[in-house]
């Protein structure tokens, strides 16, 4: 990761007032526009939070309890404020090629061998602990509440239970209504105040990841998933705690705990900018240059439903070598060949009907890549032998599944597979996960994840009255955490009077245009390509944008949006274009879009639309080319669960 440092650290010794047996801290942002009040006295740390003078959060109790520290022991040793201006470049671009890293930080150190840093930006505020011990201790409890002002509402993933993949729709609450019953994964979106502020972490290694629940008095309170102690299997791939431990985690020695992040946005617009999940992670180490983002033609979602072939479709050579084809005609870096391949219980038992190397051989003259799916049970156990095995072979991927915790011990498995996928060039999508906390920056082979409410659940479930309004609520919620693989592509495009559950041939809700706009609208550097190769050659101007949309962005400019209603957002590929996509939710929407976020000049625009007849038809599109500039003013109407793309190249 290369850093260019602009402005030299700074550090200032932060005024300390003496209330009593209380000592308190004012921290503001670099704009000064973000003002937390820190009060520390001998059992209790309290923040509050202020955004443009308002007040947002009121007095919030944090701390951590660990078996060699007490949180009732919070003696001041020393204090410092380091303020840092730098520059990021990521390896793998999501939002931008460049970040700019801008900070006021406090870091307090206790007596009892704990520190706490908080760090203040424009756009949120985050903390961490460090334990400085240097032996073996269990940390036992950490207190999170977050105290919100009368009136305010959550965006709520509300959960059954700390064994769960994490794909919920989000339930619209008053805060007072989230009761000690409500459950919820991160990250959580919470409105106070006419603020918006979400809520997630970074930086999660060798801990347990944090959910949340109601308090009392519109709190919501941090909860953690203890250390397991009883397991039992569920089938082939599920297993499941039953028991736990009464602590969270097990440490040895000096550790940083994750960044509790609460991003501000003043509008739904600064949501889709906000980068702190990535800056807070810790920094890659290594070289990660044979990391290659792009989209997968998959086969699972579509169920191999391939037609007008001479060959028996199914587990075999013959099926693979014509996805492999397919993917190489149209410029698609990978194919994704999903369970099936070998025995669910050994990896390196591979089925009678496919010879893996053949197929890595075949893929790598046609310049495309092969990724296998694995079940984390059989990859835990054979984690090194099997994917030695796969590098060896030629893979160039995999996507692990059904994982389904964030204790300590299942998130120390996504770090070893993580580590030694790299070591293998190999790189990663996580299924049936929670949500990223900064991998892509940590281990840029991690390219995606999922943990949301996908495209895929609609083989399952008759959801069309709500998924397409979660569409266009995720980009604002889930997505801020980390790409995304929602799994798109789909081309049997139906409204929801005419959605039905077919899973050999799924069909979704939403217009073509409206799936369209997932590619420049979802971040993912690891994309998938759904649906069979046969609709997408029926759909040739359809398939025409989908071959050209790239996965990874150098700038993301959001223009008009509202949560779980409508979005869009304009993105500049690594080369210089320029792609738009819209989304809204089952009601029609006009809007009149300003291009001045272009450069000087001419473009040539080329613009996927809703057809006249999409409210009836959703595979209708109407496909215009006309010239653009900065100056103009772009008029599109969306139907109802609609959407568009455009394409603006310069010239």
């Amino acid at each position: 990761m290369n850093l260019k440092i602009l402005l030299t650290v700074s550090i200032v010794l932060f005024c300390v007032f003496s209330l009593s047996a209380q000592k308190g801290y004012t921290l503001k942002s670099p704009d000064e526009t973000i003002v937390a009040q820190l009060i520390i006295s001998k059992t209790t740390v309290l923040y509050d939070l202020t955004v443009d003078d308002k007040q947002v959060m009121t007095s919030s109790e944090i701390g951590l309890k660990t078996s060699v520290s007490k949180m009732n022991e919070w003696k001041i040793k020393r204090s410092k404020q380091t303020s840092v201006k730098q520059q990021l470049e990521p390896v793998i671009w999501l939002k931008s090629n460049i970040i700019i890293d801008h900070y006021n930080q406090l870091q307090i150190d206790f007596e009892n061998g704990l520190s706490l840093i908080w760090r203040m930006y424009d756009n949120g505020i985050t903390w961490r602990w460090l334990c400085h011990n240097e032996g073996q201790y269990q940390v036992e409890d950490e207190v999170a509440f977050f105290s919100f002002t009368s009136g305010s509402r959550s965006w709520f993933p509300q959960e059954d239970g700390f064994n769960s993949g994490n794909e919920r729709f989000y339930q619209l609450y008053s805060v007072k209504e989230i009761d000690k019953s409500k459950l919820a994964s991160l990250p959580v979106l919470f409105e106070s105040n006419g603020v918006k502020i979400l809520l997630t972490e970074s930086d999660l290694w060798n801990y347990s990841g944090m959910w949340v629940c109601g308090d009392d008095n519109e709190t919501i309170k941090g909860i953690f998933p203890k250390y397991p102690k009883k397991k039992e299997y569920k089938g082939s791939v599920y297993e499941q705690v039953i028991e736990r431990e009464d602590y969270i985690a097990e440490m040895n020695g000096v550790h940083s705990f994750p960044w509790r992040i609460l991003m501000i946005a003043r509008t739904d617009n600064d949501l889709l900018t906000n980068q702190l999940t990535y800056q807070l992670a810790r920094p890659s180490k290594g070289d990660f240059s044979w990391v290659k983002p792009g989209k997968a033609q998959w086969d699972w979602w579509h169920a191999n439903n391939l037609y007008d072939v001479d060959f028996k479709v199914g587990m075999n050579n013959e099926t693979y070598k014509y996805y492999i084809d397919f993917a190489s005609r149209n410029n698609i870096e990978y194919i994704l060949i999903d369970a099936g391949w070998s025995n669910y219980e050994d990896l390196l038992d591979v089925s009678p009907s496919m010879n893996i190397e053949t197929l890595c051989k075949y893929a790598y003259e046609k310049d495309v890549g092969i990724m296998l799916w694995a079940s984390w049970r059989t990859l835990n156990k054979q984690l090194e032998p099997a994917l030695s095995q796969m590098a060896a072979w030629g893979i160039k991927g995999i996507k692990v599944d059904f994982m389904e915790r964030d204790d300590q011990e299942m998130v120390n498995f996504y770090e070893r597979v993580a580590s030694t996928a790299a070591k293998h060039e190999i790189v990663v999508n996580f299924h049936g996960a929670y949500k990223p906390t900064g991998w892509l920056r940590t281990y840029p082979n991690v390219l995606t994840s999922e943990g949301v409410y996908g495209m895929e659940m609609t083989k399952f479930y008759d959801e069309a009255q709500r998924i397409v309004p979660n569409n266009v609520t995720i980009p604002f919620i889930r997505m801020t955490a980390g790409p995304m693989d929602y799994t798109p592509g789909a081309m049997n495009n139906v409204q929801k009077n005419r959605f039905r559950v077919i899973r050999d041939e799924p069909m979704v809700p939403g217009t073509r245009c409206h799936h369209l706009a997932m590619y420049v609208i979802y971040e993912s550097p690891l994309q998938m390509l759904a649906d069979s190769p046969m609709l997408y050659e029926r759909e040739p101007e359809s398939f025409a944008f989908l071959r050209e949309v790239p996965t990874i962005w150098q700038k993301t400019v959001p223009l008009l949006s509202e949560v779980g209603k409508y979005v869009i957002v304009a993105r500049q590929s690594p080369h210089g274009d320029w792609f738009i996509g819209g989304m809204t939710d089952w009601q029609e929407r006009s809007f009149s879009i300003n291009l001045n976020f272009l450069e000087e000049g001419k473009y040539k625009i080329q613009i996927w639309r809703d057809g006249k007849n999409a409210n009836r038809n959703a595979r209708d599109v109407k496909i215009e080319y006309f010239n653009v500039d900065r100056n103009t003013i772009l008029d599109i109407s969306m139907e109802t669960g609609g959407g568009f793309v455009a394409r603006l190249v310069k010239y």
